[in-house]
C-alpha cells in the first residue's frame, strides 16, 4: 500500500512535474526554501547531509518560498542559479510553492497535519521548517527553522 505522502506530485523547479511515490523506500528531508533569508546558508548543511546520506537513501527535497518577508521573490531560472552558484545544491528543488493558506500546496496541508508544530499549531512559522519522512512515507519528525540541517544528522541515521 502506497503511504500518503506517496499520492503526491509537484512541479520541478526546473519544469515537469514529480510523483512524489518516486521516492517510495526512501527517507525524505522536506524543506521550505528561500534565498535572502538569515537562515539561507543552511543550503550548505542541508547539501552536505545530501551528499553523505543519498547513496544510502536520502532525498532532500527544497520547496521555495516567498510567504515569509518575501525573501524568495525570483523565478524559477533565478531561484536554480542562485542555489547551485552559491551552495552548490544538487539535491531534487521545486517549484516555488505556498506552504500557508488557502493556496497552501496540498504536500504541506498534509505535512502540517501529520506533524504539527509547537503547542498543536499546524502553520509554518518561517522559512527552512524541515520535515523528515521515513522510508514508508510517514512523517517522523518536524523540526523549527532554527535547528540546523547538522542537528539531525543522528535522526536521519537511525531511519536509514
Amino acid at each position: 500500500m502506497t503511504a500518503a505522502i506517496h499520492e503526491f506530485t509537484a512541479d520541478r523547479l526546473a519544469g515537469g512535474s514529480q510523483s512524489l511515490g518516486d521516492y517510495a523506500g526512501k527517507v525524505l528531508l522536506i524543506v521550505n526554501t528561500a534565498s535572502n533569508c538569515g537562515f539561507t546558508p543552511q543550503y550548505e548543511g542541508l547539501e552536505a547531509l545530501y551528499q553523505r546520506y543519498h547513496e544510502r537513501g536520502l532525498e532532500v527535497l527544497g520547496f521555495p518560498c516567498n510567504q515569509f518577508g518575501s525573501q524568495e521573490p525570483g523565478g524559477a531560472d533565478e531561484i536554480a542559479s542562485f542555489c547551485e552558484k552559491n551552495y552548490g545544491v544538487s539535491f531534487p528543488m521545486f517549484a516555488k510553492i505556498e506552504v500557508n493558506g488557502d493556496n497552501a500546496h496540498p504536500l504541506y496541508r498534509y505535512l502540517k497535519k501529520a506533524a504539527p508544530g509547537l503547542l498543536g499549531s499546524e502553520g509554518i512559522k518561517w522559512n527552512f521548517t524541515k520535515f523528515l519522512v521515513d522510508r514508508q512515507g510517514e512523517v517522523a519528525t518536524r523540526y523549527a527553522s532554527a535547528t540546523t540541517p547538522e542537528s539531525i544528522a543522528a535522526d536521519i541515521e537511525e531511519l536509514l
